[in-house]
């Protein structure tokens, strides 16, 4: 009998990898069941679920819980609806599990190309989210830009802002380490955000504000000081998951009397079906970040910091409930 298995958040910072029944799609006809190869770990979103955070986007916690919604791996069973992949297929994966296998519609997976790898299509649907900010704040060739915050997605969106064609880019980040991989991966400045005349830093090498920024803190205090590195109608995109309400901002004299737009982009902010103008589905941003590392534009295998088998899940998920500075991680279900 085939064994299904997955990581489970049990308590507040605690992680177990766990016998799992195996998916049933006998009534799902739309359904298919993937063998997965790689997952990723999406650290701000599985930090504040590992940890029973009471206003994360889920709502209230209750575990045990499983998480991990990245990942990549061939279909192994298809239901008697299913036209969009069949069974060998190789398929990158959205709001899956860190499990063996996963039941999900066909919908949400897309065909990898056969010169992309399980690890990179392990990221692509974590790589939409930033694309999405991107394409809200309209984002036009040589127009500065300023990345607040270099978790996974920080780090994603310098990237895809040297893809889109923003000039300068300015990453900011307190810890050096990020700043340093910021700059090797394309932006132009990096500035901590704490020291002294920050913004007036940001403003001068910008030529007078950043025409569009990523916020990824998810902190109100980095929106704050976001918005003091601003060019007038300039557009902010609130990609990090602001949760907390402690904290002030003058928005007379840092929104509403510059013009700045303010844009929400969470990744359940986005169209169902069609895409259009700044406006894109989670699908065809999947299947834009594929050929992107299919045709050698988008490199983010070197983003991957470290990999493990799911059997070291307990002590990785250990040092996301206690580490401020979380680096990019995959398992690797192949040797189950």
């Amino acid at each position: 009998m085939t064994l299904n298995k997955g990581i489970y958040f049990t308590a507040p910072g605690i992680a177990e990898l766990r016998d799992k029944g195996m998916p049933d799609i006998s009534d799902k006809p739309n359904f298919i069941i993937v063998k997965t190869a790689v997952s990723s770990i999406s650290a701000g979103t599985e930090r504040a679920n590992l940890l029973g955070d009471p206003s994360n986007s889920a709502g209230t916690m209750r575990f045990p819980c499983q998480l991990g919604y990245s990942l990549s791996g061939t279909v192994v069973k298809v239901g008697d609806a299913v036209t969009k992949v069949k069974v060998g297929d190789r398929v990158a994966c959205r709001w899956t599990t860190h499990s063996l296998y996963n039941a999900i519609d066909q919908n949400l997976a897309e065909i990898i190309p056969d010169n992309v790898s399980f690890e990179d299509a392990a990221l692509a649907n974590i790589a939409t989210f930033p694309m999405a900010a991107i394409r809200k704040c309209r984002l036009e060739l040589a127009e500065s830009a300023i990345v607040m915050g270099l978790g996974v997605l920080g780090i994603f969106a310098i990237e895809e802002l040297k893809l889109a064609g923003a000039t300068p880019i300015v990453a900011v980040d307190p810890i050096p380490a990020k700043r340093e991989l910021a700059l090797k991966l394309g932006a132009d400045y990096a500035f901590d955000p704490f020291e002294e005349d920050f913004a007036k830093k940001v403003k001068y090498v910008t030529g007078g504000g950043a025409n569009v920024a990523i916020e990824v803190t998810g902190k109100g205090q980095g929106l704050d000081m976001v918005l003091d590195c601003m060019a007038k109608f300039g557009r902010v995109a609130l990609l990090g998951c602001t949760r907390n309400s402690d904290f002030t901002i003058d928005y007379y004299r840092k929104v509403h009397n510059p013009g700045i737009t303010l844009i929400g982009a969470h990744t359940s902010a986005r169209p169902n079906i069609e895409s259009h103008e700044g406006w894109w589905t989670q699908s065809d941003d999947m299947k834009a970040t594929l050929r992107l590392i299919s045709f050698g534009r988008f490199d983010v295998n070197k983003l991957i910091d470290e990999t493990y088998t799911p059997d070291k899940s307990p002590e990785v998920y250990a040092r996301l409930a206690s580490e401020p500075s979380f680096p990019i991680v995959q398992f690797d279900w192949r040797e189950l």
